[in-house]
């Protein structure tokens, strides 16, 4: 586990994959997250079961985000997923995606703080040397948390991502481990 103020990141169990039916079939996550229709169950324990493997094997490394607050109500639960995938271990870099899945729960800090943990966590525990991620430019919730967790824009792409019958531009950001 890798424990900050008011969360903890921890491996994915068994039982998360009732969380992420919920999170991955809304319809409101699919355009940061590139999904055009509903997962099956199948799915989703296939997906926890590659995930849950080495990140050398698997290539991507999902950690749940848990709430550690003094308040009984909140303390244990589960309120999200931060991502590694596309590891490349050879050059040493990553992409990263987060979602606040619990929407009670979003703008209160635990994206930052699950983000900046996870970050330190690539970088000083697997050795990664750059983190990337691609935020269509309306996004500007998204872009501005990556900026103040260090992640710079290096790039807009234009056109990148197709939904709701329009094309989208996304903005491309990255940080470097000796950039923090």
């Amino acid at each position: 586990m890798i424990r900050g103020t008011s969360i903890l990141l921890r491996a994915m169990e068994p039982s998360d994959v009732d969380l992420m039916m919920i999170y991955e079939n809304d319809p409101e996550n699919w355009a940061v997250s590139g999904t055009v229709s509903p997962y099956s169950r199948f799915t989703i324990e296939q997906f926890y079961e590659n995930a849950t493997q080495d990140i050398f094997t698997s290539k991507q490394l999902r950690l749940a985000i848990e709430m550690t607050t003094e308040s009984e109500r909140h303390r244990g639960k589960t309120i999200g997923f931060v991502d590694l995938f596309e590891f490349d271990p050879l050059n040493r870099r990553a992409g990263i995606g987060i979602l606040i899945g619990d929407y009670e729960e979003r703008r209160k800090g635990y994206a930052r703080e699950a983000l900046d943990l996870f970050i330190q966590h690539a970088f000083n525990t697997i050795n990664i040397h750059q983190i990337y991620c691609h935020i269509e430019l309306s996004n500007v919730a998204s872009i501005k948390l990556f900026e103040r967790s260090g992640f710079e824009k290096c790039g807009v792409l234009k056109d990148w991502v197709l939904y709701n019958g329009r094309w989208h531009d996304v903005v491309m950001m990255q940080i470097i481990s000796s950039s923090i």
